[in-house]
């Protein structure tokens, strides 16, 4: 190509010589050029000379370079990969769930009597206990209501008395045969009715004295005070949706949240058994831990819209880290399985023989070993059967790994981490280097137009979690079955 390109040069450099010659042979004097055309000609040939320098340099380089290896690997290496070994631990058996905090209880303090609020007894946001003085309607009008009715049954008591009397009298001339019957039996009627009328009197001035006490608002339980709804001065009436103030016990509190009715077998079986059940409440990323409670209650049934049933769990609170109507995550622990193998979820590959993983052997070769699995503990999964304790499987690098392959471990990964089981597991590999490694390999092993892919093929979960839990992994045959189409 820069050879070509050199021609062409070449050629335009012969076409000026032959003119030159043809001026200097003729004997005529040759034309001088204008200041501007020499100009124009010198900047193409430095514009000619810059691209054939271009040109030759980048042949050059072309030439260099060495013939791109094809194959599963540019190095030509073995694939490198992260591993974990099995362990023994404890599996807890939780139930996870999304709740609100819900107060035991929650009073709008209303009036219930008309009349003007004069003064109110709390400061917003105070802490009040049972009983306390909130507020004070004016009690004039219902203090002179009630002196009214108090001198009604005066009158009235007095009427009694005076039909008790005649009754006396009729009652002796009755004897005597003095008067009619009928003047008794009436009297005898007079009576009963004057004595409802001070019973009614009486029952009036009862009523008067409960206004009285309804001018006194005070607390009906412990709890927080929030802000003021009315301010003194204002003309307050029963019946009123705003009320004065809201009311809000805060400690001790509960949570309800609703858990899938699939998991009610365990639970009622626990519940049963008379177990206590733990529960921890955390923020709204799961990541802070805000308070630990009891399990309290469950609903009568479940909700076949959602499927779900509502628990109830009660919380001492005694820090006020729980406010009311928080959104909260709960985790709530049935049971632990004690010294199960445990293998982590980063391991687990599924596919047409079912779940399996890759077994790393001694000699650093990996085999498709189908594993049967229990519950599952944050990164950890209780193993039925399939693997022992000490087993090497395959947690980092398994997307295009096949059966039989051979693996490289790195020196950074082959020192196995201390510790094991429950949530936090074990694994031989340093987990704050696996992404930085795995975006090395990704692009030193960039897939080449020759190399076999399968379409069901699909990236594998590494260490890292997400705050809401294990990421789903889609379900895909090993790579044994795709080149081979036999099964392991």
């Amino acid at each position: 190509m820069s050879r070509g390109k050199g021609a062409g040069f070449m050629i335009a450099l012969h076409g000026i010589m032959p003119a030159m010659e043809n001026s200097a042979i003729s004997g005529a004097p040759a034309p001088v050029p204008s200041r501007r055309r020499i100009w124009r000609r010198a900047a193409a040939i430095a514009i000619l000379l810059a691209i054939v320098a271009v040109i030759v340099y980048q042949s050059r380089t072309f030439l260099a370079q060495p013939t791109a290896r094809r194959g599963r690997f540019l190095d030509g290496g073995n694939q490198p990969v992260g591993v974990s070994r099995v362990r023994r631990g404890d599996i807890r058996l939780t139930v996870r769930a999304l709740g609100t905090v819900t107060p035991l209880a929650t009073v709008t303090v209303v009036p219930q009597i008309s009349g003007i609020l004069l003064q109110v007894g709390f400061r917003e946001g105070q802490i009040v206990r049972k009983g306390q003085f909130l507020a004070e309607i004016d009690p004039r009008p219902y203090q002179v209501a009630l002196e009214e009715n108090q001198a009604q049954l005066a009158r009235d008591a007095a009427t009694l008395q005076q039909a008790e009397m005649d009754l006396k009298r009729y009652k002796m001339l009755a004897d005597q045969q003095s008067i009619a019957r009928q003047t008794y039996e009436d009297q005898v009627w007079q009576v009963k009715a004057d004595q409802g009328t001070v019973d009614y009197d009486k029952a009036l001035i009862k009523s008067q004295q409960l206004n009285l006490l309804y001018c006194h608002i005070t607390a009906p339980v412990d709890g927080r005070v929030g802000l003021r709804l009315i301010d003194p001065g204002n003309y307050v009436q029963t019946g009123t949706g705003t009320g004065i103030v809201v009311l809000t016990r805060l400690k001790p509190t509960t949570v309800e949240y609703a858990v899938p009715e699939d998991a009610l077998p365990r639970i009622m079986a626990r519940v049963h058994a008379g177990a206590k059940l733990p529960v921890t409440a955390f923020d709204r990323a799961n990541v802070k831990q805000l308070a630990t409670g009891e399990f309290a209650a469950i609903d009568t049934a479940v909700n076949t819209t959602t499927g779900t049933v509502m628990l109830r769990a009660n919380f001492d609170n005694p820090d006020e880290t729980l406010y009311p109507s928080q959104f909260v995550n709960i985790s709530m622990l049935l049971d632990t399985l004690k010294d199960v193998v445990t293998v982590p979820v980063a391991a687990i590959q599924r596919g047409a023989p079912g779940t399996y993983v890759y077994l790393v052997a001694d000699d650093n070769t990996v085999a498709v070993h189908p594993i049967q699995l229990g519950d599952q503990d944050g990164d950890q999964y209780a193993v039925v059967s399939g693997l022992s304790p000490g087993d090497r499987v395959v947690t980092d690098g398994a997307d295009r790994l096949r059966d039989g392959a051979k693996v490289t471990i790195p020196d950074k990964t082959a020192a196995p981490v201390p510790g094991a089981g429950g949530a936090g597991g074990a694994g031989v590999g340093n987990p704050t280097g696996r992404a930085h490694d795995r975006a090395n390999w990704q692009h030193r092993h960039r897939p080449q137009p020759g190399d076999a892919q399968s379409p069901g093929d699909s990236p594998t979960q590494g260490d890292g979690q997400s705050p809401g839990g294990t990421k789903p992994r889609r379900d895909r045959p090993p790579p044994s079955q795709q080149s081979s189409g036999g099964s392991p």
